[in-house]
């Protein structure tokens, strides 16, 4: 027997309430106004839009979070296809500012308008302490990114880049706004599935970890959602009338299977964006996949 109903499956893709909803909104809006009275960055030259679960509506109850990007766009970061140079593209302006300065400014800024007790600098961003009055954010301070082909113009996708605060030599890319349209289309394709799901897996997580079951720091809320993303749409559409333990099981079998030693399904599978891949490019493997996926089925006592 499952360990959950669909009646507790169903409370578990729900998003955050709308209690919580109005302290995010609430949090993004004083932010803005923090940014708008400062006089350490123009307003010309600096971009402000929510990412992660909060801005992808894929956060949970009782564990709502914002994260905030405020990107620098008065000057940017780029790559060129291998064997070539910036010059090659007409980049050779270079601006008399850097990352590592642009997130002291944004520090400062925020120690400015929150006081030095509330304001905590971070490897990858600057978190905002929540209160009874609002709710904690994470702000992150990036820069615009482009990433050139080979056609020799202007040809460009537009991300984001940030460098942490223990390895300055290490761009760090992101693709946010790209994110959150595949999100909405992927969405729309799977009945409103996919969000659900995200929601779902996130919501096991937590009480896996709660219940100290086999934990792994590894497997992220931005990890589930982008392996929710890479389901088929066949496995979201298979339920007309949308059985939770149904769709969850063949979600599972599909992604332990997929990463299988012998399988080499996992090494096409993509981030949200589509711009980056999956296994490739970032800390994750597909053993942890794997592991997790076999952990969650016994933890879900599905058969």
């Amino acid at each position: 027997m499952a360990k959950f109903t669909e009646v507790q499956l169903n409370q578990m893709c729900r998003p955050a309430s709308d209690t919580e909803e109005n302290k995010l909104q609430n949090a993004e809006a004083l932010l803005r106004r923090a940014l708008s009275s400062s006089s350490i960055i123009q307003s010309s030259k600096y971009e402000i839009f929510g990412q992660g679960s909060y801005a992808n509506n894929t956060n949970i109850r009782l564990n709502s979070d914002i994260d905030i990007n405020v990107c620098y766009t008065g000057g940017f970061y780029y790559d060129v296809p291998e064997g070539k140079t910036g010059n090659d593209y007409g980049l050779n302006n270079p601006v008399n500012y850097s990352f590592q300065a642009y997130k002291n400014d944004i520090e400062r800024m925020l120690i400015s308008f929150y006081g030095h007790s509330e304001v905590v600098r971070k490897n990858k961003c600057i978190t905002v302490k929540g209160n009874t009055n609002r709710i904690q954010i994470d702000v992150v301070p990036t820069w615009k990114y482009k990433r050139y082909d080979n056609t020799y113009n202007t040809n460009n996708v537009e991300g984001v880049v940030l460098y942490a605060d223990n390895n300055q030599n290490r761009k760090i890319i992101n693709f946010p706004k790209q994110h959150k349209i595949n999100g909405v289309e992927k969405n729309n394709d799977t009945l409103r599935r996919f969000k659900r799901l995200t929601r779902i897996f996130k919501n096991v997580r937590l009480k896996m970890d709660t219940d100290n079951y086999h934990p792994n720091e590894n497997i992220t809320s931005f990890l589930l959602e982008c392996l929710a993303y890479n389901v088929p749409l066949n496995i979201y559409s298979n339920a007309y009338q949308c059985i939770w333990n149904d769709i969850l099981k063949n979600a599972i079998i599909y992604l332990w299977n997929s990463t299988k030693e012998a399988s080499k399904i996992y090494d096409k599978w993509v981030e949200v964006s589509e711009l980056l891949c999956l296994m490739r490019e970032h800390k994750w493997s597909k053993q942890d996949v794997h592991n997790y996926m076999y952990n969650m089925w016994n933890y879900l006592q599905l058969n």
